[in-house]
């Protein structure tokens, strides 16, 4: 598929591996990530949103989306466990194919390691995409997000104190987590603010409303909200027109 890029670190890995005389242990690796990636393009695909890209990493993959941040909460949950889903289908399948008794061994290992890897809530594996949807079920889309980044920076200390003998793939993996909570952190307000301007621009279809709303900062996913401005009810479209407009002052 053209939508999949293998990353060059990934490339590196595997030549690494070659030489040391680890290809086979690498290469399962390799197509793990892979099962679990196409788990969450198959979801994707049945939704009909566009993939941008696949990446793939040593340790793991990040599919890229073309996808509106104002989106379907149990969609996004759907998405984020389907690489599990595919994983679980490895344990299931994995005495079918005639493996030998070695290779089905590190197979089971391998699996269960990038499984629960995945499962740790820290930004962006899949464990922090599930955290920040069912978040973004209670509270709103900025606090949800706020909270995601603290329980991330609380894991991944937690995940660094664990790994304290530390070998060449863990400081990658250590150093890739640290750049994307610190991505995640600097691109706040551009999230933020595009979130808004699509709740400005486009139509969604709402299950919930709330009345009274305090603060533009209040906005939820799938709900529509109104504001008591001054004894004056006004809609969201409003509140967020006039967020903008005190922008065009500065």
């Amino acid at each position: 598929m053209k939508i999949i890029k293998i990353n060059n670190v990934t490339i590196l890995f595997l030549f690494i591996a070659f030489i040391c005389g680890y290809i086979k242990n690498a290469i399962i690796i390799f197509f793990i990530v892979l099962i679990h990636e196409l788990g969450h393009i198959t979801i994707i695909r049945l939704y009909n949103d566009k993939i941008k890209r696949v990446i793939i990493y040593p340790f793991g993959g990040i599919t890229e989306v073309e996808k509106d941040l104002n989106t379907s909460i149990n969609k996004e949950l759907l998405i984020a466990i389907g690489g599990f889903i595919f994983q679980l289908l490895v344990f299931l399948f994995i005495n079918i194919i005639p493996f030998n008794e070695l290779t089905r061994d590190l197979i089971i290992e391998y699996n269960k390691i990038i499984l629960i890897f995945n499962l740790l809530p820290i930004i962006p594996l899949d464990g922090s995409i599930i955290i920040n949807y069912i978040l973004n079920k209670y509270l709103s889309f900025t606090k949800a997000y706020i909270i995601n980044i603290i329980i991330s920076i609380l894991s991944l200390t937690m995940f660094i104190i664990y790994n304290y003998a530390y070998s060449l793939n863990n400081y990658l993996i250590i150093s890739f987590l640290i750049y994307k909570i610190y991505y995640a952190i600097k691109g706040y307000k551009y999230i933020k603010n595009r979130f808004f301007l699509e709740r400005y621009l486009k139509k969604y279809k709402y299950n919930r409303i709330i009345n009274n709303t305090n603060s533009i900062n209040d906005l939820r996913l799938e709900t529509y909200h109104y504001f008591n401005n001054k004894g004056k009810i006004v809609n969201e479209r409003r509140k967020i027109q006039e967020l903008f407009d005190k922008y065009r002052h500065f």
